[in-house]
């Protein structure tokens, strides 16, 4: 096919042969499968701010480190070069958190390259060789659910124990390689221990994880593993061999309405979210 004009560049580096076809379109990015070489990977192209439903809230991008104190003002106030350097940290973010996921052994696609806006990566497949399909397009038994929910569970205590919350996972966020479940998109990942939001993220993530796999299997639509994940990683003692349990005693005391009014207001964002996702299939 014609390469797009923001893959050029990369084809006149020599880091990629040929652009074969356009994988998906999503609410952030555009993504191709290439070839570089001998490998198939895919190139993820950044969708410009105006062009994404899915926004930099403050949420997702405080304490978010930048390269000097010109660009942290910049971003502050908004100028030109503000919202040019806010753009660039969002990108980055993803970069960032994979390779420090891949470190960590997290089963995230391997990233290669990163210029020009674009991220170059390992393309996850399934057993035929082909593009892995999302959760939300696959239909599971109560056991493969079990297993498939276990498995994401290890991969988000590992995350944790790296110090990152994903801060968007979803059915619509993995991919069912041929060896199991891959997380994916995550320039909206934040600090576990810089983001004042992370915790309600982190019970966020684990509750879609619930509640997508409770419809295959029910029974674990009563587990507490967010609150209990995180209840072990305030007090240090997460690690990512921890064995689980999936029950959590919540302490009695005054309700933070605050806190409730805010959850309440990022499950209709989530709900408005997903169903945007779902007119997009």
């Amino acid at each position: 096919m014609k390469p797009p004009k923001r893959l050029q560049s990369l084809i006149e580096e020599g880091l990629i042969d040929t652009v074969v076809r356009q994988l998906m379109s999503g609410k952030e990015a555009m993504v191709y499968v290439v070839r570089c070489g001998e490998e198939t990977r895919c190139a993820k192209i950044y969708k410009e701010a105006d062009q994404r439903s899915f926004r930099q809230a403050v949420d997702y991008t405080e304490n978010r480190k930048v390269k000097n104190t010109r660009q942290a003002r910049a971003m502050a106030k908004g100028t030109r070069f503000g919202r040019q350097a806010a753009e660039a940290a969002w990108q980055s973010a993803e970069v960032d958190a994979l390779y420090r996921l891949a470190a960590a052994g997290v089963r995230v696609p391997t990233p290669h390259n990163f210029c020009d806006g674009v991220l170059l990566m390992e393309l996850v497949t399934d057993e035929h060789g082909d593009a892995a399909p999302r959760l939300n397009d696959v239909e599971f038994t109560p056991e493969q659910a079990r297993l498939h929910h276990a498995t994401l569970l290890t991969e988000v205590v590992r995350m944790l124990c790296a110090g990152v919350v994903h801060g968007d996972l979803s059915e619509f966020n993995v991919l069912l390689a041929a060896d199991g479940p891959v997380i994916i998109d995550l320039p909206q990942a934040v600090d576990a221990a810089g983001n004042n939001h992370a915790s309600r993220m982190l019970l966020r993530d684990v509750a879609n994880l619930r509640g997508f796999f409770g419809r295959f299997a029910p029974d674990l639509l009563t587990t507490a593993y967010g609150h209990e994940i995180w209840d072990l990683y305030q007090r240090g003692v997460l690690r990512p061999d921890t064995v689980l349990t999936g029950r959590f005693a919540h302490q009695l005391g005054p309700v933070d309405m605050r806190a409730v009014m805010g959850e309440i207001d990022d499950a209709r964002a989530e709900e408005a979210a997903r169903r945007l996702r779902m007119q997009a299939l």
